[in-house]
């Protein structure tokens, strides 16, 4: 579909998150955040994105934890050139003021995954159309957030969302289980879900959250879990019954099955007879923009031209034939992609850290580089977050070990506790990236912990 082309008159509200629209100004350079529908990108529009950021930028695309991409590096007179392109290549909004809003997760192997319950495609497409097309819903905050799950196995499911639906069955149907300012319950300490719908009435279950929300919340409440400071579940429960009726239905003691570990990466079969996605991760989560050429190229010649973007700041590739699978695999370590969940570096993620953020007190790229070195390999062992300071940007979730920085080069170390806040229990302070190597070396080799 034609963009509307952008000129400096278009209304784009002020916030520190980047948009397409709305570059916002890091150490680096500006920073342009794509949102993709469900996470998904044709290979053309890759293209697009990787010659834009030659064009206009330093040439470094990063994937972002909620399954979209940002370009960095954006230099001063640039901004107007970039947007133009990426409008063009069908990328941004219906409206202006819709860019903000398109804050919808998904499994990127919604549709392919053969343990889903039901492809939530449809559903979030409806839901993105009516959230791009509803004036009133542009108010919501630039970080009010959507989960939709189908029951994959390949689930992102530790992201807390303003609201989530999670598919279960129901009857001889589908139904969504849904709760506010959380995650899906996969065991017993989580908090459950507050209710169920069936199918049918699952869009019209979110616009009236939505609309609710928006009703009830003060200007200073923008998230979910602000509006449940003053207004308790139960109540909101009863005021979406005088809205829905009988379309709610209890949950009961249910929970959703864990997600597979690792599933963003390597091969695994889809639901369709003979075909297989393709999982790889670019270090840290960045691309060099002939990275994603040849992304592009992989997904055009041996896929159906597309790409999906995971939470696990990585790179999909679907509808794959399996006769071709060795091949992809040696395509994508040869574009120096990671595939395999047993190398340290796919358990790690970092922030842009003091290299590109005014606001890092380490360069955690490069600390990372050089923790991975120390690190053994397996593809059980837990996950690591080196943060350059405490808004804990590259992840959403808290990670099973986080390193926060604390001076250049210097970081305390945290183990994420089941039920605490925070980043959990401090488990070393002011260490080297070599220190804490040792000590994360010797930790997992004596205990066990969760994903």
């Amino acid at each position: 579909m034609k963009q509307p082309a952008h000129t400096p008159s278009l209304s784009v509200r002020p916030s520190a998150c980047p948009g397409l629209l709305r570059i916002v100004q890091a150490k680096d350079g500006g920073i342009c955040r794509i949102k993709l529908p469900c996470g998904r990108l044709e290979a053309e529009q890759a293209e697009r994105i990787a010659r834009a950021a030659q064009r206009h930028a330093g040439r470094v695309i990063e994937a972002t934890n909620r399954g979209n991409v940002q370009i960095r590096g954006i230099r001063a007179g640039c901004e107007d050139a970039l947007i133009s392109e990426l409008l063009d290549a069908g990328l941004g909004p219906r409206s202006p003021g819709a860019d903000d809003v398109r804050n919808l997760m998904v499994s990127p192997a919604a549709g392919l995954d053969p343990q889903a319950l039901v492809d939530i495609s449809p559903l979030a497409m409806q839901l993105l159309a009516t959230l791009e097309n509803t004036p009133r819903l542009h108010a919501l905050s630039a970080k009010f957030a959507l989960l939709l799950d189908g029951g994959e196995r390949l689930a992102m499911l530790e992201h807390p969302h303003d609201i989530w639906l999670s598919a279960v069955p129901l009857g001889d149907g589908i139904g969504y289980a849904f709760g506010l300012a959380g995650c899906p319950p996969t065991t017993a300490d989580d908090a459950p879900a507050l209710a169920v719908v069936p199918q049918a009435a699952a869009h019209e279950l979110v616009i009236a959250l939505l609309e609710l929300f928006l009703e009830l919340a003060t200007p200073e409440q923008t998230r979910m879990r602000h509006l449940l400071e003053n207004h308790a579940p139960a109540e909101l429960l009863h005021l979406l019954q005088l809205r829905l009726g009988s379309a709610l239905l209890p949950a009961g003691d249910w929970h959703r099955a864990p997600p597979q570990a690792n599933a963003h990466l390597g091969i695994h079969e889809q639901y369709q007879p003979g075909l297989v996605h393709i999982g790889a991760s670019p270090a840290l989560g960045r691309l060099a923009a002939e990275q994603l050429l040849g992304l592009a190229a992989l997904g055009r010649r041996h896929g159906d031209g597309s790409l999906r973007l995971t939470p696990w700041q990585s790179v999909l590739l679907p509808n794959i034939p399996k006769a071709a699978a060795d091949e992809v695999i040696h395509s994508l370590q040869g574009l120096g992609l990671l595939t395999d969940a047993a190398a340290p570096l796919a358990r790690i993620i970092a922030c842009t850290g003091a290299s590109g953020c005014a606001k890092g007190m380490a360069d955690t790229k490069a600390d990372a580089l050089r923790l991975a070195e120390r690190l053994p390999a397996g593809s059980e062992r837990p996950g690591i977050h080196l943060s350059g300071c405490s808004r804990s940007c590259a992840a959403a979730h808290r990670a099973p070990f986080t390193l926060l920085a604390v001076a250049e080069g210097r970081y305390d170390l945290f183990a994420r506790q089941p039920l605490g806040n925070g980043f959990g229990q401090l488990l070393g302070h002011h260490l080297t990236p070599d220190e804490a190597g040792a000590l994360l070396a010797s930790l997992t080799a004596t205990r066990s912990f969760t994903r």
